[in-house]
């Protein structure tokens, strides 16, 4: 899932690199229009950032039902290695989706920040 999401936050990360070749110079300001180009850049600012939190999301979730489901299964069973090493397994993973979010959050707010 990280590299996804580095793939899919490729548009923040050229955020300058976008708005340089949005905005048109003198040159070429009739044959482009800026307005238009902007608003098709924050159309796509605003979809990746919603795609990627959902799909943040749908991994905590998922990694939580999981997390819930071998806790209750760990109650019944107190001395199977097996199944603690795997809860532990995603108990980390459920915080690497949790810290994902926070990453995301600074991402998008550095975007907008440029963007502004």
């Amino acid at each position: 899932i990280q590299e996804l999401l580095r793939v899919m936050r490729t548009i923040d990360d050229r955020i300058v690199h976008e708005l340089n070749t949005t905005i048109p110079t003198a040159s070429f300001v009739g044959k482009v229009d800026p307005g238009q180009t902007c608003k098709e850049l924050y159309q796509s600012l605003m979809d990746a950032h919603t795609n990627r939190e959902k799909i943040i999301k749908n991994c905590i979730s998922q990694t939580s039902s999981v997390v819930k489901t071998l806790k209750e299964e760990r109650e019944k069973a107190h001395d199977d290695a097996a199944l603690l090493k795997q809860l532990r397994k995603e108990q980390t993973k459920l915080k690497l989706m949790q810290s994902e979010l926070n990453v995301e959050e600074v991402v998008n707010d550095r975007s907008w920040k440029v963007l502004s």
